[in-house]
């Protein structure tokens, strides 16, 4: 690529008051508007100082700036510029929505949880949002670390979290969160809640558990619902809590002295290879040979809790681990098994619970995403508001999702940050043709044209009409 023009030879100016630098928000904002996040907002939080007045046009505006792609109070003023005042109105400035943010109690973040929950129902029911909900679904148990720096920050504590898959002891803020997926979707955010940054992963997690289940139900997930979670989640009040709501179970177990002598009981013949990726087929066998096998059997966890002992299945994958420090060609003969163990009543074959156990990594793409997002960082020093801004990244999260969804099918399980690189960073020119008539003048040959155009006409053709 060349330039057809010198250096000495080429000017800029930033005066054009018709051009917007994010096309998407037109259709991105149009379906928050459809599924009633204004109205949602004006119904549950309710702020009562003067900081949180207006509060539909200011979350509206923080939810804009983070679909731009803002990760602090300040990258809001992306929505200031060119013609966004022609497009949108009640825009608010950085220093507006900081005050707004800190001015939120604890009790009106969990009032915003529930516009957040109430949003993704909507959006679940009227885009296709969570295909194959109604035959399988999982909900799936993460938390993670936010690192913080200094001690301004309320809550900061240290905590763990793994980098590059180490474990590290780090000062910050943690997030606990549920998400909502099915085998042909991508997960969407069920629920959140921030904690201190000392709190153990499983603090809390049986409470957003009762609360994420209905959400999930009433999002579409009728039939089997698989809640997946880590050794951390490993717990007698997770598994009560899944069981009360009607919700199978598929969590880590820790290899505690119990569960090792009940795996040191399964006999040899009750393993079984599976397809791992150094598995090899044989003809002559008939099956893979593999350096990992699976077998189950019939476990009790949490004996010692009164009245809260649970009987499931133990699945067991072991792996062979191979001796880095044998002499050259005699690694296999010191070579020794590692085990993973899942407790879970599953109703699904063992090869099946298995790997559909193993595909819980899928949270670590959420995670990614609101890290490559709005959760860059944590930007107030105020607990609640930091807390807010998490239930607002996690409703930015299911926009830009049902969003990619009306995109096409191609970009309904893409990163959240190729659905700002192709949807909403479009660059705009805004023009009126006639009264009230506005039109979007965008690059040509834009290679995501028909996914833009996609997601504009399912969000500005009228609404279907409602039956009796």
């Amino acid at each position: 690529m060349r330039f057809f023009h010198a250096a000495a030879k080429t000017d800029a100016t930033f005066d054009d008051e018709h051009v917007i630098a994010y096309g998407g928000l037109a259709p991105a904002m149009r379906l928050a508007e459809r599924h009633g996040l204004n109205a949602l907002v004006n119904e549950h939080v309710a702020l009562t100082t003067a900081d949180g007045v207006n509060a539909p046009a200011k979350v509206a505006s923080i939810v804009a700036g983070m679909l731009c792609g803002a990760d602090s109070i300040d990258d809001l003023d992306v929505l200031r510029h060119g013609g966004m005042d022609k497009l949108f109105d009640g825009i608010r400035a950085p220093s507006t929505l900081g005050s707004f943010l800190r001015a939120f109690t604890w009790g009106n973040v969990r009032q915003l949880d529930k516009t957040a929950r109430q949003l993704l129902i909507s959006l679940a029911r009227n885009t296709p949002l969570l295909p194959g909900a109604d035959v399988l679904a999982f909900l799936d148990l993460d938390s993670m670390q936010r690192r913080t720096y200094g001690h301004a920050k309320q809550g900061s504590g240290f905590g763990h979290t793994k980098i590059q898959g180490k474990s590290v002891l780090v000062r910050g803020l943690n997030v606990l969160a549920a998400t909502l997926s099915t085998p042909l979707a991508a997960p969407v955010v069920c629920a959140t809640r921030l904690r201190g940054g000392s709190a153990n992963s499983a603090r809390g997690a049986a409470s957003l558990l009762r609360e994420s289940i209905p959400v999930a139900r009433d999002s579409g997930a009728t039939g089997t619902l698989l809640m997946r979670g880590d050794s951390a989640f490993y717990a007698a009040e997770v598994v009560a809590a899944c069981r009360e709501h009607d919700t199978r179970f598929s969590i880590t177990a820790k290899l505690d002295p119990k569960v090792k002598a009940t795996i040191a009981a399964i006999p040899d013949n009750a393993w079984t290879p599976i397809k791992y990726p150094r598995a090899i087929f044989d003809d002559q066998a008939g099956g893979w040979v593999s350096d990992a096998e699976v077998a189950e059997t019939t476990y009790t966890a949490f004996t010692s809790k009164t009245g809260k002992a649970a009987t499931a299945r133990l699945i067991v994958r072991r792996v062979r681990r191979l001796d880095e420090q044998a002499a050259d060609g005699q690694d296999e003969l010191f070579a020794a098994w590692r085990y993973y163990p899942i407790f879970t009543d599953s109703p699904y074959s063992l090869l099946q619970a298995e790997e559909q156990h193993r595909d819980h990594a899928v949270q670590e793409q959420v995670n990614a995403d609101l890290i490559d997002g709005p959760l860059a960082h944590l930007p107030s020093g105020k607990f609640a508001a930091n807390a807010a801004w998490l239930t607002l990244a996690a409703i930015t999260h299911n926009l830009l999702r049902a969003l990619g969804c009306l995109a096409g099918a191609q970009h309904g399980r893409a990163r959240g940050a190729s659905l700002r690189r192709r949807i909403i960073g479009v660059p705009a020119r805004i023009a009126r043709h006639g009264r009230g008539h506005v039109v979007f003048h965008l690059p040509r040959h834009w290679p995501w044209r028909q996914a833009w155009t996609n997601a504009f006409h399912a969000t500005h053709r009228p609404p279907p009409a409602r039956a009796a």
